[in-house]
């Protein structure tokens, strides 16, 4: 029923809604796959190819997205490329085949499905209600049309449905269920002395002999690496001042051009239906709705045959109640019936794609335009202006940002003085470490590149955020150099004295180790060796009182035997080492909620192993072939 749908759809707003639908990999929109011109393909799925080009811009939008959501937190060096690049080229391919399989075997997503997708999120409602306008608005601040939008979105359901298909007939017998609680529940009863890594290094002492010898030896290892200080210039629309409040005659202006549709309240209409779909029979259909007709032209409640009669599942319930309605929101035949009934007046049957409708019309709203003079209209066309003259000078300023660089290339003073701009430094950094400005790959490309750290230019004006530029040049800068022996003294030694007190502390717990499987009392050696004996009793396999290490060792060990004790060791991250001795193992119990939740999970596990199966099956069968993995970091420079 609401076939505008077809005319809009596709996105990166599908963050919005992907999230509902909840496709792991719909990262990215399969429509910007197609393409390619002569770049290299990276790889070939099915009868697509998806090329480097392609793959670059993808891998820098999900970049992008990492810093703007770390913000000052993000740190390059934290971020693994190579991961990073597997993830985004294994979306693109696992989309790309998705989309084929899905299309192949007839997986389709109706308009009414899909508006009910775009009705039930919130960035699209006003009031709690869908609402044309907010979701027009929404699209296009990310720079989205609807047709794109509705587009990709139909992809993305279709896609769920297939998935849906598969994880939902997963299951748990009560089997699998008891079996899976006994290992989970299960409490080992335990005893275990632990060696402290640093006692022993406060028993360790080093040579300045042994500090050069180790130094010599990896020496490679305390390499500095290149590092640099930016200066730079930032043009900021948020920093320009707003322009003085224009005068009344400009402001009629503006308003005129704005009226229809900022200050203009579309007419509205709350209306009730009758559904009758066309079935095998469309005759049929149509003798039903006149019959409907009929008894409503004779008195009888409209609601409560809609109740009785509807075949809409969406307003059957509630009497065929519509809610309010505005023009653009219904296919074509049913809103010019609507629009054209006069209140409590019934409409003769209408024909849609969907079937024949009776329409009632209950209550109108008619557009109502708020006048110039009010108040709250005068600040908003007010701001309207400032913004839109703030963002002209910006674009003014922005072009004057990147002649005065280019024409002043050694230098930043001319730059800022010409605009009123402050010239700042960045700390220094290293390739992938920078903070602030230099956190953003654009800038740290832009610095590394040779017209800014060899030829000492400026660089062209760099986009750092949303109306925001820099233009940086070298402020100073350091080539790489070994670090003199003086300078890492303190690490060397740290590093042999961890060394040494590691070893002495596997040495101790292997000697209680021997020890106790000998027959010595546990006690009694782990008191000789100056162990600290600890005594956590029955543990689960989700104890927080004794350390994780120590929990996953004790669980690893075999069953005692009757009046018997295993014995094991674990070590710390720290390199501290625990020696466990493991004296009954018992079951533990579990109350109906845990089993429900227990039951919850395991469904969940099969159904992400079935599923992953079945992807497997998808891959075998529309073929994914990696012809050229980008083996680089893309840069925008590059792309």
């Amino acid at each position: 029923m609401l076939q505008h749908i077809r005319d809009r759809t596709s996105g990166l707003i599908a963050g919005i809604v992907v999230a509902i639908i909840v496709i792991p990999f719909a990262f990215f929109g399969i429509e910007s796959f197609y393409g390619g011109g002569g770049d290299p393909v990276v790889a070939k799925v099915g009868s697509q190819k998806i090329h480097d080009s392609q793959f670059r811009r993808q891998y820098e939008q999900r970049y992008q997205q990492l810093v703007q959501m770390m913000g000052e937190n993000f740190r390059a060096d934290m971020l693994d490329q190579n991961r990073l690049r597997e993830a985004v080229l294994r979306d693109m391919t696992q989309e790309a085949m998705l989309r084929q399989y899905t299309e192949k075997h007839g997986y389709q997503a109706d308009d009414a499905t899909l508006f009910g997708v775009i009705a039930a999120e919130p960035a699209f409602q006003r009031d709690g209600k869908f609402d044309t306008r907010a979701y027009r608005d929404a699209l296009s601040r990310v720079g989205y049309t609807v047709g794109r939008y509705e587009s990709q979105l139909r992809d993305t359901v279709e896609m769920n449905q297939m998935r849906e298909a598969v994880v939902d007939t997963a299951f748990v017998t009560d089997v699998e269920l008891q079996q899976a609680a006994r290992l989970q529940n299960q409490e080992r009863t335990l005893q275990y002395a632990m060696f402290d890594v640093a006692r022993y290094r406060e028993r360790v002492s080093v040579t300045d002999e042994q500090i050069a010898a180790r130094y010599d030896e990896t020496k490679s290892r305390y390499q500095a690496p290149e590092r640099l200080r930016l200066a730079y210039v930032e043009l900021s629309l948020d920093a320009l001042a707003d322009a003085a409040a224009p005068a009344d005659d400009v402001l009629k202006v503006l308003y005129e051009a704005e009226k229809a549709g900022r200050f203009t309240t579309q007419e509205e209409r709350r209306a009730r239906h009758i559904l009758v779909g066309f079935g095998a029979d469309k005759a049929a259909a149509r003798k039903k709705i006149e019959d409907l007709a009929a008894r409503i032209a004779g008195g009888a409640d409209f609601a409560q045959l809609a109740r009785d009669n509807s075949e809409d599942p969406g307003s059957k319930a509630a009497g065929g109640d519509l809610g309010w309605v505005r023009r653009g929101q219904m296919v074509k035949t049913f809103e010019d019936a609507l629009f054209a009934l006069k209140e409590n007046e019934v409409s003769a049957p209408v024909e849609t794609e969907f079937g024949w409708h009776l329409i009632r019309l209950d209550q109108l709203k008619p557009s109502t335009v708020r006048p110039f003079d009010d108040a709250e209209v005068r600040r908003e066309l007010t701001e309207l202006f400032q913004n839109r003259e703030r963002q002209q000078r910006f674009q003014e300023q922005s072009e004057r940002l990147e002649q005065l660089a280019f024409e002043n290339p050694a230098s930043l003073d001319p730059v800022a003085q010409a605009l009123g701009l402050k010239v700042q430094t960045t700390d220094w950094f290293e390739r992938g470490k920078g903070s602030g400005i230099a956190a953003n790959r654009n800038v740290e490309t832009a610095a590394f590149a040779p017209e800014v750290l060899q030829d000492g230019e400026n660089s062209k004006p760099i986009v750092v955020g949303d109306n925001k530029l820099v233009v940086i040049r070298k402020a100073e800068y350091e080539a790489p150099r070994q670090k003199p022996l003086d300078e890492v003294r303190d690490s060397v030694r740290a590093e042999l004295i961890d060394e040494a007190a590691r070893k002495r502390v596997a040495d101790e717990a292997a000697e209680v180790l021997n020890a106790v499987r000998a027959g010595t009392d546990f006690q009694q050696i782990v008191s000789a060796k100056g162990g600290e004996l600890r005594n956590p009793g029955a543990i689960r396999r989700d104890d927080r009182n004794a350390q994780r290490a120590v929990v996953d060792a004790a669980f690893r060990l075999p069953r005692p035997a009757e009046g018997q004790v295993s014995y094991g060791e674990a070590e710390l991250p720290d390199g501290s080492r625990a020696v466990i001795a493991l004296s009954a193992v018992g079951a533990g119990t579990q109350s109906d909620t845990l089993v429900d939740a227990q039951r919850k999970r395991l469904r969940d596990v099969g159904a992400g192993a079935e599923f992953g199966a079945y992807m497997k099956v998808i891959e075998d069968a529309v073929g994914i072939k990696i012809l050229k993995p980008p083996a680089a970091a893309p840069s925008p420079a590059e792309g």
